[in-house]
């Protein structure tokens, strides 16, 4: 069997329509003539490199920040519920 290259453009459109639009890898798979085995490679292969620096230190600013706004938003339920 022949393998044929997939352009960049069309795997990444691929893999959005799977992870952002809810379709499945077979659905996908048969609408662009791509073996499911390879798609699910590229979703291993994009699980295993795991996110860059730069993208971990900003998940972790946002993670602060959402725990300081809980914090926050906690802090002024208890006090509105201590004044009833």
């Amino acid at each position: 069997m022949k393998q044929r290259r997939i352009a960049p453009e069309l795997k990444e459109q691929i893999l959005g329509r799977i992870k952002n639009d809810g379709v499945s890898v077979s659905q996908a798979a048969a609408d662009h003539g791509v073996n499911p085995t390879t798609i699910y490679e590229w979703l291993k292969a994009g699980i295993e490199s795991g996110p860059s620096y730069a993208e971990r230190s900003r998940l972790k600013r946002e993670n602060l920040d959402l725990k300081l706004l809980v914090g926050e938003m906690t802090l002024r339920l208890s006090e509105a519920q201590k004044k009833r």
